[in-house]
């Protein structure tokens, strides 16, 4: 029997068939070829087409059913996982009514602002573990404000996630993990956030209808079967954020594990049975895959929007024609510290974990008569594993310390240098494990089935392939560099308050 799972990410659109007798993926493949372009139409803004998702789903689905000569009869589940916190409005007809407002985009920043100190922080907290901030709920209401032709055609605002289900099955649903990621729930009463809907006068009938993380949540059409050369009728159950889903996938569902990973954006995911929450919002609590009211499972993440950005920026921009392994090699060939050069990786939109402030990448110190474009690559890593600290300090201050730390290997994490920094910086073991979000969503779909009878069985197959182990020397060299880094960062982010309270 096999499962097959889909990651709906804002670069590619991966998808992953897990033969469930082995506990293995038996093929793997990702669609397009580049990058998924992403639309800045202004500074701050991040949008894309959800038909390219949906067109690239179908070429990954065909493509991996034809290359591997697979037996499709076998398939008995789907699962999807996805880029939290985007926005796609559809009408009543499942047409897509704008371009979808992604995970990265901004502009809902002042918006969401205005709601917390409105409502007051202490009852968003208490209620919802975050701030509106930049989170959909608030990117909705600036649809109402700044669009209102297109928000009167709404019936429904669907998370990418949802809306991908939504073409395979042809069913408008969601899940209260899902709602938790865009700050429509209320944990306290454990329903919808009526409070901040009212505020925003955003109508509840516009939410679509709730069903399980795991369960039956519709099946493949006729129609779509035949475009996916997959039978009809198979049933998808299972459906999560990328973020929840990669600790799925790495078997980290209990209090006091982490999960991490380090592709476009970076995410520390640690798991808390306590309800509680940061004042100043700069880390937010979701809904894991297996929460309930009476078993609080609380993902607390760290997100960071510029990690793996970077590294592609500099090899698109400097390192063009070099491989990522290349620029690995050329950066492990430079001591730590980079001779004094820094990078601050974040250029990718407002920082949750700097309160929401987008103070764009920053390079201090270089050097033309003493840095190369090594001292750049090696300072990359160095400012991005230095942000990861600064972030992972924060969730040490809520009660939450990684001391060990499950990542699959991909993206950065493919990188020897940045996995020693990492470790060396933080102090935190890391464990490899040779699984992704795709095959992370086939096994949560196996969980959703009944195929796979408890998260025991499902994760028995799941192999560490790589330990990383801090070093000492390192770690009291990094402390060094790192709170030289954290001291400029600081000192940029008093600049900026002083600059905007001007």
């Amino acid at each position: 029997m096999y499962s097959l799972g889909y990651d709906i990410g804002s670069s590619f659109i991966k998808a992953s068939i897990l033969d469930l007798e082995k506990g293995t993926s038996v093929a793997h493949a990702f669609q397009p070829e580049t990058e998924m372009p992403i639309s800045a139409r202004r500074p701050g803004w991040a949008e894309q087409d959800p038909e390219v998702w949906w067109t690239a789903l179908k070429n990954v689905t065909r493509e991996l059913i034809s290359r591997h000569s697979l037996d499709t009869s076998r398939i008995k589940c789907v699962g999807i996982t996805y880029q939290m916190h985007g926005l796609v409005l559809v009408d009543s007809s499942f047409n897509v009514l704008r371009p979808a407002i992604i995970w990265c985009d901004s502009r809902a920043v002042e918006i969401g602002q205005q709601a917390f100190m409105a409502i007051g922080k202490k009852r968003c907290l208490e209620s919802f573990l975050n701030s509106p901030g930049n989170f959909t709920a608030s990117k909705l209401f600036w649809v109402k404000e700044n669009e209102p032709e297109v928000f009167k055609r709404v019936f429904k605002f669907l998370l990418p996630g949802d809306y991908i289900a939504m073409k395979l099955t042809g069913n408008l649903n969601t899940t209260v993990s899902g709602l938790t990621e865009g700050i429509f729930w209320n944990f306290k009463e454990n329903a919808l956030a009526s409070e901040l809907l009212d505020f925003y006068g955003i109508d509840q009938e516009l939410i679509p209808a709730v069903v399980p993380t795991f369960g039956v949540q519709g099946e493949i059409t006729p129609e779509i079967a035949k475009e996916l050369t997959i039978p009809a009728g198979i049933p998808i159950c299972y459906r999560a954020g990328d973020q929840p889903n990669n600790a799925l996938s790495l078997n980290v569902l209990n209090p006091g594990e982490a999960a991490a990973n380090a592709g476009t954006s970076g995410v520390v995911f640690g798991v808390s049975d306590r309800v509680r929450y940061d004042p100043k919002s700069r880390v937010n609590l979701f809904a894991h895959v297996n929460h309930s009211a009476d078993q609080p499972r609380l993902g607390i993440l760290l997100c960071i929007n510029g990690v793996g950005i970077l590294y592609s920026w500099l090899k698109k921009y400097m390192a063009a024609g070099v491989s990522y392994k290349d620029m690995d090699k050329s950066a492990a060939g430079i001591p730590a510290g980079s001779n004094e050069l820094m990078i601050f990786p974040f250029g990718n939109g407002a920082e949750r974990m700097l309160e929401n402030r987008n103070i764009g990448c920053r390079i201090l110190g270089l050097d033309f008569n003493r840095h190369a474009d090594s001292h750049i690559f090696r300072a990359a890593q160095e400012g991005i594993a230095f942000a990861f600290r600064y972030g992972m300090d924060i969730m040490k201050e809520m009660g939450v310390e990684t001391k060990i730390i499950r990542a699959g290997m991909a993206n950065m994490f493919l990188s020897p240098i940045f996995n020693v920094i990492l470790a060396g910086v933080t102090g935190s073991e890391i464990e490899l494990y040779d699984t992704d979000g795709a095959q992370g969503a086939a096994r949560g779909a196996a969980i959703g089935s009944g195929i796979f009878k408890s998260f025991s069985e499902a994760f028995a197959y799941l192999k560490l392939k790589k330990r990383i182990r801090p070093d000492s020397a390192h770690r009291g060299l990094y402390e060094d560099i790192y709170e030289r880094w954290k001291n400029h960062l600081d000192n940029f982010l008093i600049d900026l308050f002083a600059v905007k309270e001007k």
